[in-house]
């Protein structure tokens, strides 16, 4: 498990941030919403009492995210796979929210979220202790510092640029949150000058128990989902002040009941702008509507593949490693097989009707090589019905996987991260 806590300090106090992060939310939630499977849904956004927190506003969404993640680790999931729920208590100043997956059982991303009038010089407000608190990672975000770069840079959410209409705030100097503390500080916020300083506190922890991937995903979340996005964000924040200043929570209320009936309607096949831009689908698809049988095709394999797949690649235990002479013999000498040697042996067992005898050991013993050697220690699968085509695939799921794990233990982290520059590629 990896562990971090971000610190995102922000000129405004804290109840104004309260306006603005729920503002900001509810205004992403529509802008990013492109249709079925693309985009947020919410399904539950009511108040709450005796959860996290004490008592609060309770909201449980489903993001469609399939656009957002590595082309290797997407091509191992069918499309009803590539969504994250999330659930979220707020009982602000205090927050709680957690990410989790329906197909990806081991994977978790948990984050508490505490709210301070500071510069973020508090060292434990979450009272860790023990290893989460030796192992966590500290890390300051400041979005004036921190900047974005290619399509992720908007001229208009600059804080140093930025110059509020409404409030006259703006722009920010490399030094404005040492400049602003030292006006704020042991002074009630907002100042006889008009300076205010919150700080959102965010301890953020991310497991994908999924052995020869755990590093990488875990790292590419932390790098890429949680702090990219939270730089990106917390400057929209500062920089939509126009749109959020003067509203109250009663208007945030009714934003969002708007927003929830709109992504409703979106997400379930409408359009609220259903123009050009439905034209092109339409047109899009007809042309794709060559492929559509294979890809149906093709995705219930997936579906089906899934929990074998990552099955197979949970590291094993010693203890569970069969005792057999054939797994200590010396493989060395044999040749490898490739993929079409390894369907068509397992074909081979189908068709004479034993789909059951066709295991990871038949392989190695007509040439695996070291490779067939590891991954005899998985169990052998077994078909549910004699002959069934099932058997075929599973089997072949998991070899395959064998060769994604090998080479995702051997990849470079730039050659991992090669997939954030083509989709900057696909967006430019």
């Amino acid at each position: 498990m990896l562990i971090k806590e971000y610190r995102i300090p922000l000129p405004l106090t804290v109840e104004e941030y309260r306006i603005a992060q729920l503002y900001m939310i509810a205004k992403k939630s529509r802008e990013e919403s492109k249709g079925a499977g693309s985009g947020v849904e919410i399904l539950v956004n009511e108040p709450y009492n005796g959860g996290p927190g004490g008592s609060g506003q309770y909201t449980h969404k489903v993001y469609h995210v399939g656009s957002h993640l590595p082309g290797w680790f997407k091509s191992l999931l069918p499309k009803s796979a590539l969504t994250v729920e999330e659930e979220a208590w707020n009982a602000y100043p205090y927050t709680k929210t957690r990410y989790t997956c329906p197909f990806v059982e081991k994977f978790s991303l948990e984050i508490e979220t505490y709210y301070f009038g500071d510069n973020g010089h508090q060292e434990n407000v979450f009272k860790l202790s023990g290893g989460d608190l030796r192992s966590r990672v500290v890390d300051l975000i400041d979005v004036v510092k921190d900047q974005l770069y290619g399509a992720d840079y908007v001229k208009e959410e600059d804080p140093k640029l930025f110059i509020s209409q409404k409030t006259m705030r703006g722009p920010l100097t490399e030094t404005w949150l040492e400049d602003y503390w030292n006006d704020v500080k042991g002074k009630k916020q907002p100042t006889a000058s008009g300076k205010s300083l919150m700080c959102a506190y965010k301890l953020c922890k991310v497991e994908f128990r999924y052995w020869g991937m755990q590093s990488k995903i875990e790292k590419f979340i932390h790098d890429v989902a949680l702090r990219k996005t939270m730089v990106r964000a917390h400057r929209q924040a500062w920089a939509w002040q126009d749109e959020w200043y003067g509203l109250t929570m009663e208007d945030i209320r009714e934003i969002e009941r708007q927003t929830q009936e709109a992504l409703k309607k979106k997400m379930g096949g409408g359009d609220e702008d259903s123009g050009e831009e439905e034209e092109e689908e339409e047109s899009k698809e007809q042309c794709d509507e060559g492929s559509a049988d294979k890809n149906e095709e093709m995705e219930e394999r997936k579906s089906k593949n899934l929990v074998a797949n990552f099955s197979s690649i949970e590291k094993p235990d010693a203890d569970s490693v069969p005792s057999s002479p054939m797994l200590n013999s010396d493989l060395s000498q044999q040749k490898p097989v490739s993929v079409l040697q390894v369907e068509e042996e397992i074909g081979k067992g189908l068709r004479n009707g034993s789909p059951d005898s066709v295991s990871s050991q038949d392989f190695a013993l007509r040439g695996g090589g070291e490779r067939s050697k590891a991954w005899n220690s998985r169990t052998t699968l077994h078909s549910p019905g004699s002959g069934s085509l099932k058997s075929f695939d599973l089997q072949v799921a998991n070899w395959r996987m064998e060769s994604i794990v090998r080479d995702s233990e051997s990849g470079s982290e730039d050659e991992f991260f090669d997939c954030q520059d083509y989709n900057q590629c696909l967006k430019n």
